[in-house]
């Protein structure tokens, strides 16, 4: 399949960040519109190089990141299709290409040549925006890439960027008062003396953070008029009736269309029933129990769910390829994808096994609504599913806990 079409060239060395002070300059109007508050904790006598591992919730990270690490040079770790059109000019200011929930060889590489050049390699190892602001799965190679690379471990953890843009309703909610720590976990000889189980564990206890928490704890009222509205993606299973694929959202209301129930999302981020009992109040805790229902499928063998679904290639930054209608499976055995390109069959599988999670998409570049995208080394999927009810959001949690019971 696509036989033929140049792929991303993933081996080139990555340059050196150019045009920092207008990246700095470009990035300063948000964090002084959000108030940004930045905290240094341990970093005294910490300059590059370093690994810089950032918490992922929006595109104003970017922003905070370049806040705290100006003036010196970075190369961030960017997905293909921020590269997609532009490709010449994330080069230009350092980018490293990479697909998403891959094992990469080269992007391990490619970071050490960064640090070996004297500066900042930043990684967003979540892979993907934080659906409900908390954290999402961090691959257990951190530790292992932290041995490796033999510099500074520093993390930047921010707060408030998922309340003021959620994924799933990404208009700017005007929150002020937004704080971000950076940290320094490890230094060098600390890095060469801990085990690779040690950094990692370490890495997992600063990457536990709630957004919602954090803005109830702050009393910070968002009074965006339409701040339920997307929420209906996250939480996809009505806790009244249990019903799943049939929940709605609008205004500052979330509703089961299965059975009526209305929530409202108050200024605080809670939800209030407007009827009977507030099943959860707090949003984490009603996608945590979502994962569990999915937990159980997964633990009594019964997960599964086919489609049929439109798909998108992405071999390079050129742009989409257009594969056509396609039939796709996830069960017990992973992701399995079938279909016919310019009259060839194809089948492309990923075991449970090979993705310890999956990233996906609401409502992608306005297309055809929400996908899950998949990687190889060579190629991305972006898969729409079609002519069912289904939710993307359900397949990265069943991916998680299908990656969690093969390995336990």
């Amino acid at each position: 399949m696509l036989d033929g079409v140049k792929r991303f060239d993933m081996s080139k060395k990555p340059m050196k960040m150019h045009l920092r002070p207008l990246i700095w300059a470009l990035c300063a109007p948000d964090l002084i519109k959000h108030r940004n508050h930045l905290t240094k904790i341990g970093m005294e006598g910490i300059k590059p190089p370093y690994l810089l591992l950032c918490n992922h919730n929006a595109f104003m990270d970017f922003k905070v990141s370049t806040r705290a690490t100006f003036p010196h040079r970075v190369n961030y770790v960017v997905a293909i299709d921020g590269f997609l059109k532009r490709e010449w000019l994330l080069r230009f200011i350092g980018c490293i290409c990479k697909r998403k929930f891959t094992n990469d060889i080269l992007l391990i590489r490619q970071l050490k040549r960064v640090v070996d050049a004297g500066d900042i390699a930043a990684v967003y190892p979540e892979a993907r925006y934080s659906l409900c602001g908390t954290t999402a799965v961090l691959p257990d190679s951190l530790g292992k890439v932290a041995k490796y690379l033999k510099v500074p471990v520093v993390t930047l953890i921010c707060h408030g960027h998922h309340v003021n843009s959620p994924f799933y309703n990404l208009p700017d909610h005007n929150v002020k008062g937004t704080e971000a720590v950076m940290k320094c976990l490890f230094t060098a000889d600390e890095v060469e003396k801990a085990s690779a189980e040690e950094i990692f564990s370490r890495i997992q206890e600063e990457f536990r953070y709630d957004d919602f928490a954090w803005q109830k704890e702050k009393g910070l009222r968002i009074t965006y008029p339409k701040r339920a509205e997307g929420l209906h993606k996250v939480l996809y299973q009505c806790p009244h009736c249990g019903t799943e694929y049939r929940m709605s959202s609008s205004g500052t209301v979330l509703k089961c269309d299965a059975c009526g129930k209305q929530w409202n999302v108050t200024e605080l981020g809670e939800l209030e029933a407007e009827d009977g009992d507030t099943e959860f109040s707090h949003i984490p805790d009603w996608y945590e129990w979502e994962r569990m229902n999915v937990r159980k499928e997964v633990l009594d063998g019964t997960y599964s769910f086919t489609c049929k679904a439109r798909v998108d290639a992405l071999p390079n930054a050129k742009g989409y390829i257009d594969l056509g209608e396609a039939v796709l499976t996830h069960d017990m055995n992973g992701f399995r994808l079938t279909g016919s390109y310019n009259g060839e069959k194809y089948e492309q599988v990923w075991p449970v096994r090979s993705l310890y999670s999956c990233h996906i998409e609401y409502e992608y570049l306005g297309k055809y609504g929400d996908c899950v995208d998949l990687n190889t080394l060579t190629d991305t999927f972006y898969i729409y599913p079609k002519d069912c009810l289904f939710s993307v959001t359900k397949f990265a949690l069943a991916t998680e806990e299908l990656y969690y019971k093969d390995y336990t």
